[in-house]
């Protein structure tokens, strides 16, 4: 059976950022269905759209905000994931962000209310339950998230820490052997 591969974008990203390109294009050698499905920013829109993308043979990669959903699906469906700079509490995070916002990379502009850090709040896995089926790569450098909440919070999970780098993860493409292993991509 072929395996699907979902990379999860970042809030106020797309298909389009640089790390679901740049593993895409290393997907392209395998025998997978790779696929970056183009999220709203209303978080349960979000977490709907990725559940019907679901498969018994899947397995995710998230960054940022996107990383926080990968957590939500691994421990709710039992899915291996690999979080990239992953939002542990986006609902305390992007509070600050309350009002017009505008996402440049799918062009449109959205109000992001108090029920959109209501709906993150019930999308949050307090303890994890598996933290086996999750893999952290993080840098220390991360200037939009305090590195040290994802090495708490992940501290059961296989890590991957980098001293400097940041949000974006700077060469990311060194991780790709590591998480071509632990996904048991072939």
């Amino acid at each position: 059976m072929v395996k699907r591969v979902i990379y999860i974008h970042g809030f106020n990203s797309s298909e389009k950022s640089y790390k679901a390109v740049r593993f895409g294009e290393l997907m392209a050698h395998y025998d997978v269905d790779y696929c970056v499905p183009r999220l709203n920013h209303e978080p349960l829109q979000a977490i709907i759209a990725l559940e019907q993308l679901l498969t018994s043979n899947t397995v995710l990669l998230g960054s940022s905000l996107g990383g926080f959903y990968a957590t939500y699906l691994s421990q709710r469906y039992h899915l291996p994931a690999v979080v990239i700079n992953p939002a542990v509490a986006p609902y305390n995070l992007l509070t600050s962000l309350l009002g017009e916002n505008y996402n440049p990379y799918q062009d449109y502009k959205y109000q992001l209310n108090q029920h959109h850090m209501d709906a993150l709040s019930t999308l949050t896995i307090p303890t994890l339950h598996t933290p086996e089926l999750l893999y952290l790569l993080q840098q220390t450098g991360d200037e939009v998230l305090n590195f040290q909440h994802a090495v708490k919070y992940y501290s059961q999970c296989k890590q991957l820490i980098e001293f400097g780098g940041d949000h974006s993860f700077i060469g990311f493409e060194r991780t790709f052997a590591s998480i071509v292993d632990f996904l048991n991509i072939k």
